[in-house]
C-alpha cells in the first residue's frame, strides 16, 4: 500500500461513507465472507489509489458530458492533464500530471492504531489485533436471490463485508507540475460530484460525501468552476 507523505504541490482528498460501502478483493475467505474488503497487515480498510483515480476520472468525463460539446472544450485540455490521454498507459510518466495514492484511515488514526498493534501497547486494557480493527470498522451483510415467486433462491445466499458508514477516509493528490487554475476548478467539481464508491455502487450503495482540503477551499474553488461554465 502506497505511504501517505506530504509532498510540496499536492492536496488532500478527504471522503466520508454516508451508506456501507465494499472495497472489494474480488475474493473472500472460505467459510467466512464470499466477497472480502481490502485493508492492509494491521486491519485496515482502505481504496487502491487506481481505483479512486478511475472513479475520478469517471466523474470528470460525466461532467464534460453535461456541459455539451460547445463549453466542454474549455476544459479537455484540464481533464487531459489530470487523468491522462486515451490510449495512453498510466505507467506512461507522461500520463498525466495526477498522482493518486491509496485511500486509507486519516493519518493520525492510522498512526496510532499501527503503533498500537505493533508495540504491542494495551487499549482497553487488552492488546490490540488486526482482526479486531477490521471488526471494528467493518459488518458482514448478507444478502439472497429471490425467485420471481419471491421465495428465496437455492444456494443463492452471499456474505459480503462492508466498511461502515461515517468511516472517513484520505488519499493524498500529487501533482508533477504546477496545475492550473482550470485544473484545480475541474478536479474540485469532480471530487464534489463523486457519490458512490465500491461494489454496487451502480445499485445505490456506498454513497459518499468528498472535499479537498478543507471545505472552505473546496467552496472557493468549486466558486471559480461555476463562474468559469456561466461565462464560456
Amino acid at each position: 500500500m502506497q505511504a501517505m507523505t506530504a509532498p510540496n504541490n499536492s492536496l488532500l482528498l478527504r471522503f466520508e461513507l454516508l451508506s456501507a460501502a465494499t472495497f472489494g478483493r474480488g475474493v473472500g475467505l472460505p467459510g467466512d465472507v464470499d466477497q472480502e474488503v481490502e485493508h492492509d497487515a494491521y486491519g485496515m480498510p482502505y481504496l487502491r489509489g487506481r481505483a479512486l483515480r478511475g472513479l475520478l476520472a469517471e466523474e470528470a468525463k460525466s461532467i464534460l458530458f453535461a456541459l455539451g460539446e460547445v463549453r466542454a472544450k474549455k476544459w479537455q485540455p484540464s481533464l487531459m492533464r489530470l487523468f491522462g490521454e486515451p490510449g495512453r498507459m498510466m505507467d506512461d510518466p507522461d500520463f498525466s500530471i495526477l498522482k493518486v495514492s491509496d485511500a486509507q484511515l486519516p493519518e493520525n488514526l492510522h498512526r496510532l492504531i499501527a503503533y498500537a498493534i505493533e508495540e504491542e501497547q494495551l487499549v482497553a486494557g487488552k492488546l490490540l489485533t488486526a482482526d479486531e480493527v477490521l471488526n471494528s470498522l467493518t459488518a458482514i451483510r448478507r444478502q439472497t436471490a429471490m425467485t420471481h415467486l419471491g421465495a428465496p433462491e437455492a444456494a443463492s445466499l452471499r456474505a459480503m463485508r462492508v466498511v461502515l458508514r461515517e468511516t472517513r477516509f484520505e488519499a493524498r493528490l500529487t501533482f508533477s507540475e504546477e496545475p492550473a487554475p482550470l485544473d484545480l476548478a475541474l478536479l474540485t467539481a469532480t471530487t464534489l460530484a463523486w457519490r458512490r464508491v465500491g461494489t454496487g455502487r451502480n445499485r445505490g450503495r456506498g454513497r459518499v460525501r468528498a472535499w479537498l482540503k478543507d471545505e472552505e477551499w473546496t467552496r472557493a474553488q468549486f466558486d471559480i468552476f461555476r463562474q468559469e461554465v456561466a461565462s464560456s
